[in-house]
């Protein structure tokens, strides 16, 4: 017995390294960008698909793939990730690869590339949704966007109620292009009223038992479990407090009896972080299908990433524009009847979070040189 408690304790450290190596996670994507374009060809084209990874996406579902053949990327939307219960159109898909377009062309112009973009260039019911190609030796654009994407994060923490210098706002606004509207609301009254239809929206979106399943299985217990799949949203992150954080597991599990309880805490916390803001925005757009939700993301990382560079906070709560009950109430509210809702985004100032995984270039990439 004492030989066998010592060869235990000698060989304990290599066991449990073993277990980790069996274990590997997946390589994760640095929140970091070359300043200058590199050299070589390839790791040119790495740079631009690690920044378009930056990007956020529903759930951090992460929707994209990417052929990179000589100077053309081609962006594919990633059926295995879509949420078909949240997201039964592909609306937000379509908008999360739109803000993985943006970051490319954004970077590419960075670099002094000068990027063209086909949509939808095999036609619709095609995954590929886009085709970038490049040129060198154009002049150097984009700089400050560029810098904010490795600074940008999805924000979900209380506010601390301050405004928007009206200068700011005019600049987000402007980030919006033809044919899309970014409303705004600041009154805090009409804040507090929102507030309160965003919390019924909260509760009914967890009570929902299918898209609850579906939630749930992108929800992460914990930072390594987030690191070891490379995705998701932590409960930290959720910024739940109480019972709802330390029974996670329970309180949004769709077979518990507790999920009541989980819907409660969804639904109040979804008021505090509406009342806490310095401002709501709501982006729509005049048109609707497809390619207009894929441009409309590219307006969204746009605003985020200017908000971002501003030192803005800003965090999209979605779930009354994309529940039928809620919808035409939120956009009475905006006065935007009969326009398309894309993004119901709340804005403030709190301190910055830290990053969530991102699965890397050699995860969600194919390399090939014609």
């Amino acid at each position: 017995m004492a030989g066998g408690t010592v060869a235990y304790l000698a060989l304990r450290p290599h066991v449990a390294w073993a277990r980790r190596a069996a274990g590997a996670m997946p390589a994760l994507q640095p929140w970091e960008l070359p300043t200058d374009a590199p050299r070589d060809d390839l790791e040119r084209a790495r740079a631009l698909v690690g920044a378009a990874i930056l990007a956020p996406s529903t759930w951090n579902s992460q929707p994209w793939r990417f052929e990179v053949d000589g100077a053309t990327i081609r962006l594919l939307a990633d059926s295995s990730r879509a949420l078909p219960i949240i997201d039964p159109t592909q609306k937000s898909m379509m908008i999360s690869l739109g803000a993985a377009l943006e970051n490319l062309l954004i970077t590419a112009r960075a670099y002094g590339l000068r990027p063209t973009v086909s949509y939808f260039p095999r036609g619709a019911g095609n995954p590929e949704v886009a085709e970038v190609t490049w040129a060198n030796g154009d002049v150097r654009r984009d700089r400050a966007l560029f810098h904010a994407i490795p600074d940008r994060r999805t924000n979900r923490r209380v506010y601390d109620g301050r405004g928007i210098f009206p200068e700011n706002r005019a600049q987000l606004i402007a980030q919006v292009p033809e044919n899309y509207r970014l409303h705004w609301m600041d009154d805090r009254d009409d804040i507090k009223d929102l507030a309160n239809v965003a919390k019924q929206a909260a509760e009914a979106r967890v009570l929902d038992r299918g898209v609850e399943t579906e939630q749930l299985a992108w929800m992460r217990f914990g930072d390594d479990e987030a690191r070891r799949r490379g995705d998701g949203v932590t409960v930290d992150e959720l910024q739940f407090g109480g019972l709802a954080r330390w029974f996670a597991r329970r309180y949004f599990n769709p077979r518990s009896w507790f999920l009541r309880f989980g819907a409660q805490a969804a639904g109040k916390r979804a008021r505090e972080s509406f009342r806490s803001s310095g401002a709501v925005v709501l982006l729509t757009s005049t048109q609707s299908g497809e390619t207009a939700w894929l441009v409309g993301g590219q307006a969204y990382e746009r605003f985020a990433l200017r908000a971002t560079s501003f030192g803005i906070a800003h965090h999209p709560i979605n779930e009354s524009i994309e529940t039928e009950r809620f919808r035409s109430d939120v956009l009475r509210r905006f006065e935007a009847v009969g326009e398309e809702p894309l993004m119901l985004v709340r804005v403030g100032h709190a301190r910055r979070p830290e990053p969530s995984p991102r699965r890397s270039v050699a995860y969600v990439a194919s390399f090939r040189n014609s």
